[in-house]
């Protein structure tokens, strides 16, 4: 058997151990650190040369300019409390009801995800669904859970509602069309079958009726013109996807359109956007880019590409669900983008992968289900309700995630035709 090069096992070493941390927090360093400083230490150690890394850094600009757009699209709608009238439009209309609130909310989580991607829903809509329902009085896990179980369900619905569709297909993006005629019908399944399980586990909480009150809560001419700058994005980003066009470009210019609409009214936008947004993302994502670089220099690739080439030699079933079930259970050891990043990797340098392709997506999008460890804006969710004082456990989420993620991967495998 022959042994592996010591730049290669120092290789993995260093990418795995950033990884980890990235997941893990050690001493609450932020994640970005981890995996940059990584990245700079496989640069500086001459395991990856710098100009392949500043390479694969640049590669990632569709990526970057993607993420930019939508985070600025989710902070403009917070900041304007267009999440807060939506999560409360949807307590007035539950009628006393937790059960109605919870499919309400459960709907709402679909409509932000789909259109504003998985980490609009997981961070952004989750704080204003814990206000509502802290005013209704009501059990809220059932209501937090289904913010983060839904912003991977509702994932792989368009190509915008998660930036790990364009990891994965980066310049080969399906136009919108070919999109829903291959993901409607799974993304469908996906979503009924995750809230059947989300339901059935939290049925004794959304009994009876809500013990508070319900506040009507109006929409600021402000909010109303993110509301359409929003609608007005969407319509475009979607027009675009149809057209075939890369979407970095065009969810960039729409949230800049989106901001110039509301600083009409509110010349401070612009700068309360700017201040709110997460833009540690965007270097944590470059550093990703160079750490699955040198795990490529190390032979990662070349697995993959093994493992593709030897599904394309079985049934297509068994090709697509193997592909699925593996890239599902990795993206929860070691997070999906990462995976994406990889699986991107090897659909682009592979022949014929295409008969796995479609099954890699939903896996690398469904897979984080079922684990707190699975996504990043999975981890940032449960950070988030930590500070609100709201203690949903690992273990909670995993008691959950292990019925209901097999049960709406195996049935967006089952209708999942292309």
């Amino acid at each position: 058997m022959p042994i592996a090069h010591p730049s290669t096992v120092l290789i993995w070493i260093i990418s795995l151990v950033s990884i980890l941390c990235m997941l893990l927090r050690p001493r609450r360093i932020p994640e970005v650190y981890w995996v940059c400083g990584g990245g700079l230490l496989l640069v500086l150690t001459r395991l990856v040369a710098l100009r392949q890394a500043t390479h694969a850094v640049y590669e990632g600009l569709d990526i970057y300019l993607f993420l930019t757009g939508m985070m600025i699209l989710a902070e403009l709608a917070r900041e304007e409390g267009v999440f807060d009238w939506a999560a409360d439009v949807a307590a007035q209309h539950a009628r006393k009801s937790p059960g109605r609130l919870f499919i309400l909310i459960y709907l709402v989580g679909t409509l932000v995800t789909a259109l504003l991607s998985n980490d609009a829903t997981a961070v952004v809509l989750t704080p204003a669904v814990l206000a509502v329902v802290r005013r209704a009085q009501v059990d809220p896990k059932p209501y937090l859970l289904a913010c983060a179980f839904i912003a991977n369900a509702a994932s792989f619905v368009f190509p915008i509602s998660n930036p790990a569709n364009l990891v994965i297909f980066e310049q080969h993006m399906p136009a919108l069309g070919t999109w829903l005629r291959i993901f409607l019908l799974p993304s469908s399944a996906s979503i009924l079958v995750t809230f059947l399980c989300l339901r059935r586990v939290s049925r004794k909480e959304l009994q009876g009726e809500m013990r508070g009150g319900v506040k009507q809560v109006f929409l600021s001419t402000e909010g109303k013109l993110a509301l359409a700058g929003l609608a007005l994005a969407a319509a475009a980003l979607l027009s675009s996807s149809a057209l075939g066009f890369s979407l970095g470009a065009p969810t960039c210019c729409a949230a800049v359109f989106a901001i110039a609409i509301v600083a009409w009214r509110d010349r401070s936008a612009p700068r309360k956007v700017a201040k709110g947004v997460s833009w540690s993302v965007l270097p944590l994502v470059a550093g990703l880019f160079v750490i699955v670089e040198a795990l490529q220099n190390a032979g990662l690739l070349r697995l993959g590409l093994m493992g593709l080439q030897g599904l394309a030699d079985t049934a297509p079933w068994v090709a697509k669900g193997s592909a699925a079930v593996v890239v599902a259970l990795l993206s929860n050891g070691m997070n999906n983008l990462p995976i994406g990043l990889i699986s991107g990797a090897a659909i682009q340098h592979s022949q014929g992968a295409s008969v796995v392709a479609h099954a890699i997506l939903i896996g690398v999008d469904l897979g984080p289900n079922l684990s707190v460890t699975g996504s990043l804006a999975t981890i940032l969710w449960l950070i988030a309700l930590r500070r609100e004082n709201v203690e949903i456990t690992a273990r909670e989420f995993f008691k959950i995630g292990v019925i209901a993620m097999p049960l709406a991967l195996i049935a967006s495998l089952l209708v999942l035709w292309n």
